[in-house]
This record gives structure tokens, C-alpha cells and sequence, in this order.
């Protein structure tokens, strides 16, 4: 990508709700009023206004890792049971064939297999949590796939391959959600998520990068990690975004206790520090009270 303006971005880790909760209304949307004034404020954390922006979602898993390459990108509508109306938004961003390749490029020198993907279109976990950041819709977006299997620490190492990108402008953007237990949604999530959110905060927080990097790749033995995640595919876009942080300090810049049960929170890796205070749950994690 060469001719990018050299501004390097911080990346995340975002928490990104349920479903297309940005396009509703009523009692429903007033749930997310915490979540969307943190994405809305994400644009006033950026040194500079990103020139791409590359969203790892929680909702496209591949064989092999994979990249949206389309010019316009289509609605790939991932959930079930919303009102009819939400089979129909659109969220009409243009794609980036070329950091699609430049994408590509740097995982095929790191030794990965990586494949263009032009049909792809953003899933929920993308235009979803973007509506809010950016709702004018006129930031380029491509979106990198997991790898099944999901190995943390191949998508670690995937995460340091497209740090550079960052120097060129491109916004990497991780979008899971740090509880994401279906079955344990409400007042039986609270105890498992503050487990887990406890540890989660301590291991990106307070641990230096070699030792953050050393937890995460063990992060099914952190408390109640299993409750917290049967399955992993909504913390993996986290473990890239800590591979592109190459090392950068964290901090928390959203936490709430999310349907009022269960603790929830979004992390910002690099970037200048203070900016950000949406993290009602930070004098917990403190006290555990």
C-alpha cells in the first residue's frame, strides 16, 4: 500500500452487541446506549482519520484464512428472530481490492495460505459494530476471516504479520465479544463473565507483551473460560488484534455490565493513552466489589 499517509493506528478489540442492534429502535436499542457512545467515540481516539479499515468478526470463519476483495461489499445478515425491516439495511461502505491484496500479500510472506475472497460480503460483526464508529459509511472495509480450528496461536502470529499495516494508515479492528455464552445470557452470565472479565483485564492490563501473549495462548484455563466461551470464535479477533499491537500498552475503553448482568468490555492497544473513558467497570476490577 504504498503512498499511505505514515500514521501509525492503534487496533482494538470491540465488543460489538447483538445482532443489527445500531438500525433498531425502543426498549431493545436503549440496551446498547453505554456500547454505542464508546464506538461512537472511537474516531476522536484515531491520530488521524484511518485510511482502510481491516474488521476480524467473529462470524466468518474459513479453511484457510481469507479476505473480502470486493469493490462494494454486500450484507451478509447473520442472525435470527429481528424484525423484517433488518434483513433489509445496508451499510454501503466500499471495499479495498488493494488492501485486500496487501493483506494477502504480507500473510503469503509470512507463510500462510491466504485466498481473495470478491463475493464476501460484511457480516454483522462488522456493519454492525462499524454503523455507530462510522455512519457515514465512507471509510473503506475489507474483512479478514478466522482460520478453523482456531488455534490462538495462529491467529497471534497472523496479528504480528499485518502490524505494518498500521503504519499505513489501516485501522485494525477486532469485533467478538468478551462474554459471549448464549445460554448463560442473563443473570446466569454474571458470575462466569466477572470471572473471566477479571482475568481478561489483569492478563492485557498488567502483563507485558511476552507474558500477555503467554496467557492468551492458555486462556482456557483462565476462570470460568469455558462459561465465558463454549465456543471461542468471539475472543479469537482478539488475539489478532494483540498480534498487531506489537507489543503496544492496553487499555479498557469500554465495560459495563452489559443487560445488566453480565460485565462486557472492549481494549484499544497503542494509541495515546487516557483517551476513551466508557469503562464503568474499572473501580470494580479494582475493589471486586
Amino acid at each position: 500500500m504504498s503512498g499511505s499517509p505514515s500514521v501509525r493506528q492503534p487496533t482494538y478489540y470491540l465488543s460489538h452487541g447483538g445482532g443489527p442492534w445500531p438500525y433498531m429502535s425502543g426498549e431493545f436499542r436503549s440496551r446498547y446506549a453505554w456500547m454505542e457512545q464508546a464506538l461512537q467515540d472511537l474516531p476522536h481516539q484515531l491520530p488521524a482519520p484511518p485510511t482502510a479499515v481491516l474488521v476480524i468478526s467473529g462470524h466468518w470463519e474459513a479453511d484457510e484464512f481469507s479476505i473480502s476483495s470486493g469493490v462494494s461489499p454486500g450484507m451478509v445478515y447473520d442472525y435470527h428472530g429481528f424484525p423484517e425491516y433488518t434483513y433489509r439495511v445496508k451499510y454501503p461502505a466500499p471495499g479495498s481490492p488493494r488492501l485486500a491484496d496487501a493483506v494477502q500479500d504480507l500473510l503469503l510472506k509470512a507463510g500462510w495460505n491466504a485466498r481473495l475472497e470478491p463475493d464476501r460480503g460484511l457480516d454483522h460483526g462488522a456493519f454492525s459494530m462499524l454503523q455507530p464508529v462510522f455512519p457515514n459509511a465512507d471509510v473503506p472495509v475489507v474483512q479478514l476471516s478466522l482460520k478453523a480450528g482456531l488455534d490462538p496461536s495462529e491467529h497471534l502470529a497472523v496479528g504480528r504479520a499485518i502490524s505494518p499495516l498500521r503504519d499505513e494508515g489501516v485501522l485494525i479492528l477486532g469485533s467478538g465479544m468478551s462474554y459471549h455464552n448464549l445460554r448463560q445470557f442473563g443473570p446466569a452470565g454474571a458470575r462466569p463473565s466477572i470471572l473471566f472479565d477479571g482475568w481478561l483485564r489483569r492478563v492485557l492490563l498488567n502483563s507485558h507483551s511476552g507474558e500477555r501473549d503467554e496467557h492468551l495462548l492458555h486462556w482456557a484455563e483462565a476462570p470460568a473460560a469455558r462459561e465465558a466461551h463454549p465456543r471461542e470464535e468471539h475472543l479469537l479477533p482478539l488475539m489478532v488484534a494483540v498480534g498487531a499491537a506489537d507489543g503496544d500498552v492496553a487499555e479498557c475503553v469500554f465495560g459495563e455490565i452489559f443487560w445488566g448482568h453480565m460485565h462486557v468490555s472492549s481494549f484499544r492497544f497503542g494509541g495515546q493513552p487516557g483517551l476513551g473513558k466508557f469503562d464503568l467497570l474499572a473501580d470494580f476490577a479494582l475493589t471486586g466489589r
